[in-house]
């Protein structure tokens, strides 16, 4: 297989550590926009890797697929505060991106909010482009609809939203019930383009950070990290537009160290000769070793798997450029893995090592 059959891996930093006034970048987003905009979203944080403290939602945005990157934009500073956890979403019918995320009191840290002793709590926002990412409306607080007062702990995504084929926005998100500090993984979901978001069903315990895809079939497939000390990622489904969902399941296949991970639809038999799903996450019992999956049966296995970073490596995003070129944004480094982020892109033919093509 000569390269121009089988284009290689090509990988960049997006973000790095000290650059643009952060001292550390983290939790990574991607979205492909209406006009085929990449969006590459994180955590710009000011004083340190912590996840409290000055934190702010930063973006980047590429016209060429990720070849180039316009200067660092600030989506939202909410001075000394914690503005993080995106998870966007882009409405096909209007072309308007939907970027919904959390908040906390910079000076409240995640196991104060878990234990009841903070000053604050954690809160859900969401902004939102129509002008392909170049701008963002003030964020809007929606969490009287999308947070059940018991509830301590939230986040939204991180990674990405979906629109399923009825046009219901789904976002997957997590959280902690005060009573019990167990983790849950929840969505929500709004069915007016944007307008209202309302708290769809939640799982049974041991599961956070999530993602989400709708099968072939028109049901949900929910992917989550997991706590339940099997090493491996948990599954559930919903068949009604994520308002219930099935018991939790685990998946041997997806290894992980417990750590968020990727999930997406890269193509559907009608469009493109088979179903196929996309996963990555740090294939290991430690965060490295960023792998890249694929399955041909809606998730029940994964049959193909390609190392992207041998080395350290954790949080991760995919999407898909409008040439199906795979896009993979990760945070990666050579001590840690929260040096920089870095986008990776290869084809299914490099994915597959040339044993599969789009018709």
């Amino acid at each position: 297989m000569n390269s121009a059959e089988q284009p290689a891996l090509r990988q960049d930093d997006v973000f790095v550590s000290g650059q643009d006034g952060y001292h550390t970048y983290r939790i990574p987003a991607l979205l492909v926009t209406a006009k085929g905009t990449l969006l590459a979203f994180c955590e710009g944080r000011k004083g340190g890797q912590g996840d409290s403290g000055d934190i702010d939602l930063v973006l980047k945005r590429s016209l060429d697929g990720g070849a180039t990157w316009l200067p660092l934009q600030v989506v939202w500073d909410d001075g000394p505060n914690t503005a993080g956890n995106p998870c966007p979403v882009l409405d096909r019918s209007t072309g308007t991106i939907w970027l919904p995320l959390t908040r906390n009191l910079g000076q409240d840290s995640e196991s104060q909010i878990m234990a009841g002793t903070s000053k604050g709590t954690r809160t859900v926002w969401i902004t939102k482009s129509t002008d392909d990412g170049a701008t963002w409306s003030e964020p809007v607080e929606i969490t009287q609809t999308t947070k059940d007062p018991s509830w301590t702990w939230y986040a939204t995504g991180p990674g990405c939203g979906i629109q399923m084929q009825s046009g219901r926005l789904v976002i997957p998100c997590d959280h902690a019930v005060a009573t019990t500090k167990a983790w849950r993984s929840h969505v929500i979901y709004s069915d007016d383009h944007g307008a209202t978001w309302k708290l769809g069903g939640a799982t049974a315990e041991k599961c956070n950070e999530c993602q989400v895809v709708e099968l072939a079939g028109g049901s949900l497939l929910l992917n989550m990290r997991s706590y339940h000390g099997r090493k491996c990622r948990a599954v559930a489904t919903s068949t009604d537009g994520g308002l219930t969902w099935s018991d939790v399941t685990s998946d041997a296949a997806l290894v992980e160290p417990v750590c968020q991970a990727s999930f997406l639809r890269y193509t559907l038999e009608k469009d493109h000769g088979k179903n196929r799903l996309l996963f990555a996450n740090p294939a290991s019992a430690k965060r490295e070793k960023m792998t890249v999956r694929l399955s041909y049966d809606e998730g029940k296995t994964w049959p193909v798997s390609k190392l992207v970073n041998a080395g350290p490596s954790a949080y991760s995003a995919l999407a898909v450029l409008p040439d199906m070129t795979i896009a993979c944004l990760y945070e990666r480094g050579e001590k840690s893995a929260y040096e920089k982020i870095a986008l990776a892109r290869f084809s299914l033919e490099w994915l597959t090592e040339g044993k599969d093509k789009l018709k």
